[in-house]
């Protein structure tokens, strides 16, 4: 997108008033509302890079904040800064050219509409080209969706640049090997489908749907970010504890970032490695194409004991799981007996670790106060699939020989991988699991550990969360939808995402603000964050600061405002090649400096 610059230095001189206050208009003169003004510090911080391009471990560091404020109905911006230090300012509306301020305004300032339809096209989310592209029939289309959906946006500026057939067969063939189940028969439509599809959008965007217009609520909220990582990292899972830091892992790094939101400061540690650990850990062929990574345990998900605030993480590529103790900052690891691909973790009242096991069909449970380790084979959905289960691990050490799973006949359900992923607990302690390809909630009782299957009527139930009453809300990743799961009647309740064009969100998580009764969900595809008041059902949608930013998981403040983070693999997908942890401070939010 063309960018105009006006070159600004905003050096705001008299602590304690520090704030910058703009007022934005229209070439008509007329105010312009919801537009969106993200500060970020002219000259950023140095951070210590000498640990491989990461932190030292235990090294404290701070954090640059970024702010991000939208327009009110006169126009105009307030934003409060951390510092006298210059500061950069993007102006940035759905219909305008970016405006990059980088001196005060001595007066209004002022947004031109954008005329050019490339420009336009191309500043829309990647949700809306996606939604253009079909590469067979709806049920083929959804296969594509949700299989080359689930790292990083589809339709996005890198995905809908001008590809050969030949570079999208190489480009699917990789996917495969980092784990993407898209049918064999998806596989031979795509490459020229998507060649095709993408050109023509090219060729005539006037084709590419509007956008969901943005709502007026925006001028009452804020949006903070602090970058973490790099272009390698993949900011995934992340914690909201109880001693006020945020916990987010990096996935491809192997690092976990204890962060204070008040002040910016971060501290990295790196995950305990066995002296035998291989890079890739049990997958040690899936990354090999990727150019840099540490990916010896691939930190995925963190949940935190009530009884004293460790928090237990799954390293996805090895069998085991890990406890940090953030008083001592010290890791123990637990070695399972059972399982492949610990996935998502929590812990219940009981102080019981529970976790998905996404590539043996299984749920993990350790108890804490006896050690024990627990195994639940989750039912099969025939007999090939059970065979194909147990030889998941040979399949690997194949690939990991050389052979390529693109070989592997794939059909359009995934059999072979029913594949437990999302995992939570109700108010009374039973266990709720989502399978994302074999289409079914799971019920566990918590004390005789026997697993009760549930049809999901959507395709793609990917994470779940409870609410205060008991209620179970999944996402349906393939399908721009949640679904309410009542276990009192038994009854799914579906929600069109608010994304348009309709259909065409890939919901990747949601949490539930229990106290203010709000559901959130990850507008993956969108760019966005959305909240659903449970009492109305009305929806309310955040535009995030940068496109095509990719978010897998949700954590609510006490005090109404949530945390996400840009966690795209590859993360050079992001705009500006860099992950972020975000907080949205919502208008109902209650915030205290």
């Amino acid at each position: 997108m063309k960018t105009a610059y006006a070159f600004l230095a905003l050096v705001l001189l008299a602590p304690p008033a520090l704030a910058l206050e703009l007022h934005v208009q229209g070439v008509d003169g007329r105010p312009l509302p919801l537009v969106m003004a993200t500060v970020t510090p002219a000259q950023p911080r140095p951070v210590d890079r000498s640990d491989n391009g990461y932190a030292q471990p235990g090294k404290r560091q701070i954090a640059d904040l970024w702010q991000t404020a939208f327009s009110d109905a006169t126009g105009s911006v307030h934003v409060d800064l951390p510092s006298t230090a210059p500061v950069h300012v993007r102006l940035r509306r759905p219909g305008f050219t970016d405006l990059v301020l980088d001196a005060a305004p001595t007066s209004p300032v002022v947004l031109h509409a954008e005329t050019n339809p490339q420009e336009l096209a191309a500043a829309k989310p990647a949700n809306v080209w996606a939604a253009a592209v079909h590469i067979g029939t709806p049920a083929q289309d959804k296969n594509f969706r949700m299989q080359c959906g689930f790292c990083h946006q589809q339709g996005e500026a890198f995905i809908r640049a001008e590809h050969t057939p030949e570079q999208w067969r190489a480009t699917i063939t990789r996917m495969i090997g980092y784990g993407a189940r898209l049918a064999t028969a998806v596989q031979k439509l795509a490459p020229e489908r998507l060649q095709a599809a993408y050109a023509d959008l090219h060729a005539h965007p006037e084709k590419l749907a509007e956008p969901l217009a943005w709502q007026a609520a925006l001028a009452q909220t804020r949006i903070d970010e602090w970058p973490m990582g790099d272009a390698m990292s993949q900011m995934h899972d992340m914690l909201i504890h109880g001693n006020g830091m945020v916990y987010l892992g990096d996935n491809i790094q192997d690092r976990l970032y204890e962060v204070n939101p008040k002040t910016g400061a971060f501290t990295v540690y790196k995950l305990p490695r066995e002296r035998d650990d291989t890079l890739g850990g049990l997958f040690a062929a899936r990354l090999t194409s990727f150019p840099k990574h540490e990916s010896f345990l691939a930190l995925h998900s963190l949940a935190v004991s009530p009884k004293d605030g460790h928090v237990f993480l799954t390293p996805s590529v090895q069998r085991r799981i890990v406890e940090f103790d953030p008083k001592t900052k010290q890791f123990k690891v637990h070695f399972l007996k059972d399982g492949l691909y610990p996935h998502t973790v929590r812990v219940d009242a009981r102080d019981r670790v529970w976790f998905t096991l996404a590539l043996s069909n299984q749920v993990g449970m350790i108890d804490r106060a006896t050690g024990e380790q627990h195994f639940i084979d989750l039912p099969t959905r025939s007999l090939g699939e059970a065979l194909t289960v147990r030889i998941v691990p040979l399949m690997f050490k194949l690939a990991s020989l050389g052979l390529p799973l693109s070989v592997l006949p794939i059909d359009d359900v995934a059999s072979g991988t029913p594949l437990p992923y999302g995992i939570d607990l109700t108010p009374d302690g039973v266990v709720w699991v989502a399978r994302l390809h074999a289409n079914d909630v799971v019920r566990i009782d918590p004390v005789t550990l026997v697993p009760s299957l549930i049809p999901f009527p959507a395709i793609g139930p990917r994470r779940l969360r409870s609410d205060a009453e008991g209620n179970v809300w999944i996402t349906a990743f393939a399908e721009s939808a949640i679904l309410r799961y009542t276990p009192k009647t038994g009854q799914f309740q579906r929600l069109d995402m608010p994304t348009l064009p309709k259909g065409s969100d890939t919901p990747y998580s949601l949490n539930v603000d229990r106290k203010r009764g709000i559901v959130w969900v990850t507008g993956t595809a969108s760019d966005t964050l959305n909240a659903l008041d449970i009492a109305t059902g009305q929806w309310s949608v955040f535009p995030l600061p940068h496109r095509m930013t990719f978010t897998r998981d949700i954590e609510i403040a006490d005090d109404g405002s949530v945390f996400t983070a840009n966690g795209a693999f590859p993360a050079w997908h992001i705009e500006g090649a860099q992950p972020t942890l975000l907080r949205i401070t919502p208008p109902w939010a209650k915030v205290t400096p």
